[in-house]
This record gives C-alpha cells, structure tokens and sequence, in this order.
C-alpha cells in the first residue's frame, strides 16, 4: 500500500488530509511539527511527503532541506497557506515535485499525489 506522510501542525488540515486520502487508499502517516515528520520519514520511508511550510520550531523549509541532504528524489508535494513567491522558489529549488496553496487545490490533491507516484517512481498507488 502507498504510504503518504503529512506534516502540518494544523490538526484540521491532518485529520481532513487523513479521510481524504484514505478514502483512497492510502496508507496515512501523521506528524504535527517538522521534527516528528522527519523521524516518521526516517521510520516509514514514506512513497509522498505532503508537507507544511508554516510551522513552529521546524518549518517546511528547514525539512527539505535536512531530508535534502540524504534523498534528492524522495516526492514532496507543498501544500501552504504562505502565498510568498520568494517561499514558492526556495522550495522549487529544492527539488519539491509540487507546491498547492491550501484551499485552492485541495479538490485534485489525490490525483496530484497519484500523478507524482507515476512521475517520480513510474508506479501507481495501491
């Protein structure tokens, strides 16, 4: 089965991004701040990372980052609420394979995850 981490420290947006996607099936993986998803990633070895840039004490950027130094292919897909295009283009330069503003795109997430399964690993989820 497909595993998707989300990080966010929003627990609204965790607890809808859980029913949305295992509703598709995915194997869900939850971390509320930037640090706990990295360890989850560490644990899990996840297929996706959904991931939040606004969060205390280890932001979204600071996770791509450290996750950057050790896997330049794992798939993450942006999902904020910070419409800052200097922000978009950091992590653009990082390597994400997509960048959603929250409440904009929420509708095609499942299949921008789907899309970025096939991409990045030339595979589908299950």
């Amino acid at each position: 089965m497909t595993k998707v981490l989300v990080i966010d420290d929003e627990k609204n947006m965790r607890t809808f991004l859980n029913l949305v996607l295992c509703e598709e099936g995915y194997d869900v993986l939850l971390a509320d701040d930037g640090w706990m998803g990295l360890q989850r990633y560490r644990r899990e070895h996840p297929d996706v990372i959904l991931l939040d840039l606004n969060m205390p004490v280890l932001d979204g950027i600071a996770v791509l980052k450290i996750l950057r130094a050790t896997d330049l292919k794992q798939p993450v897909i942006v999902l904020t609420g910070d419409t800052n295009p200097e922000k978009e283009r950091q992590v653009r330069a990082l390597g994400v394979s997509e960048f959603i503003i929250k409440g904009s795109g929420l509708n095609t997430l499942t299949g921008l995850v789907e899309d970025t399964l096939k991409t990045v690993t030339g595979r589908t989820a299950t």
